[in-house]
């Protein structure tokens, strides 16, 4: 049902912006490339402005010339002259601005007003169906949540930038990174080699760790994400969809207090163990570190938490396990496409965020036994596309059950190199190591 305002009630807008808006554009035809950054024709309160407003972009979609001439003729052709003012309130409409120089202030108080109305109209939806018994809560979660988004994604304009803005950036990149040669610019996993190749988790990036099963995908994600967070205190969320927090939290005291995972599991503990478990228990403790256990998390859900997490906790670098757990939305579409649009949704949120997001992924199951490869991203090849950096784990049969070595194979990388590095895994403590320090 669409929404409606209170008689008594007048919905956010303001005319006197919407006239400027539209005037400037008139007066200067070069100012539509700032307008249409942020309006479309709804963003108006007008029905009048939103018709001359549809029509001046209808003119420029067809590289016509922009003026009251043009406009009038446009609209009278369409049939919405009179229901657009008529000539006289177009030719008002170049009086209410001496120039176009405050064009885009002008397009931003529209958007601003058209973005309360239209959270006004939300707000209204989910008191009405709140207070319909017949629709279950989660519905209404998951339906609020996705309108919250839709109207944050339909307001994200494009940022243009020419050199002479980036450029000043760029060289102070450059120099900082040149300063700071023996640092990496990115956020280092912990393992030595992976991070001279890659100068780290970089923001913005898709990462994807690819693996068979029981190769340990989620140790190697947890193994880099205690390196984060516990040793170099970096605020790190950990999204798991097949282990709950409690045995997440076994794992990492495994591996930071050595003693194996099985006697924690079992109880079998000598006393010194217990010891060693509590000290690592405390550094574990005072670690920024936030595990987020959700099965059957919709991807809704997930974008939801995430923001929430960067916002309250300053959360630097997610890992998800595992990406094909996560439910789309489109629970219709085959999976493959369903695969594909939570792909592209963690990719966006990587960039919204603006920090590393790392998802893991099984690979095809007749990859077993051979090197996998980027086509053996199982069930979407959109993941490969979507992706800046690409991984996977692969190791023959053990032959040292203290120390098994793994190869890690970094078999895309946008912005870098691509190689093999060799690392360890311990399972007797479920962890990875460097192989130079382990």
């Amino acid at each position: 049902m669409p929404f409606s305002f209170a008689k008594d009630k007048i919905p956010p807008h303001d005319e006197e912006a919407e006239k400027a808006t539209l005037g400037a554009v008139l007066l200067d035809p070069d100012a539509i490339g700032l307008v249409i950054r942020y309006l479309r024709a709804d963003n108006f309160y007008s029905l009048q402005n939103q018709k001359i407003f549809s029509a001046i972009l209808s003119l420029y979609n067809d590289g016509k010339t922009v003026d009251l001439i043009t406009l009038a003729d446009r609209l009278r052709t369409d049939g919405e002259l009179d229901a657009a003012g008529g000539p006289g309130y177009l030719a008002a409409l170049t009086d209410t601005v001496p120039t176009s120089a405050n064009v885009e202030y002008y397009a931003q108080i529209v958007l601003d007003r058209s973005v309360r109305r239209k959270l006004l109209g939300i707000a209204a939806r989910i008191t009405a169906e709140s207070h319909n018994e017949a629709e279950e809560s989660r519905a209404i979660l998951e339906s609020s949540q996705k309108q919250l988004f839709d109207l944050t994604d339909a307001n994200q304009s494009a940022v243009v930038r020419s050199p002479k803005e980036l450029i000043p950036q760029a060289i102070g990149a450059i120099e900082r990174l040149y300063k700071n040669r023996d640092s990496y610019s990115g956020i280092p996993s912990g393992f030595g080699d992976l991070d001279s190749m890659t100068s780290g988790f970089q923001k913005s990036e898709l990462i994807i760790i690819g693996a068979r099963p029981s190769v340990g995908k989620t140790a190697l994600a947890l193994s880099m994400a205690g390196n984060i967070a516990i040793k170099k205190k970096i605020p790190v969320a950990f999204f798991s969809l097949e282990m709950s927090g409690l045995q997440l939290m076994f794992r990492l005291l495994s591996a930071e207090s050595h003693i194996s995972s099985h006697s924690i599991r079992t109880g079998f503990l000598k006393l010194s163990d217990l010891e060693n478990i509590q000290d690592a228990a405390g550094k574990i403790y005072e670690a920024p570190l936030y595990l987020v256990d959700m099965p059957n998390m919709k991807l809704l859900d997930l974008r939801a938490m995430a923001r929430r997490l960067r916002q309250q906790y300053e959360v630097e670098i997610l890992f998800i396990d595992y990406l094909t757990l996560i439910t789309s939305e489109n629970s219709m579409i085959p999976r493959h496409e369903q695969i594909a649009e939570i792909s592209r949704s963690l990719k966006a949120l990587a960039r919204e965020l603006d920090i590393p997001v790392v998802a893991l992924s099984q690979v095809k199951r007749d990859a077993e036994g051979k090197t996998p490869t980027l086509a053996d991203l199982r069930e979407s090849g959109s993941i490969e596309q979507d992706a800046d950096v690409v991984m996977f784990l692969h190791r023959e049969r053990a032959a040292n059950e203290e120390a098994i070595e793994t190869k890690l194979i970094v078999a895309k990388q946008r912005n870098g190199p691509v190689g093999d590095i060799e690392i360890l895994f311990r399972p007797k403590y479920t962890e990875f190591v460097s192989k130079t320090n382990g």
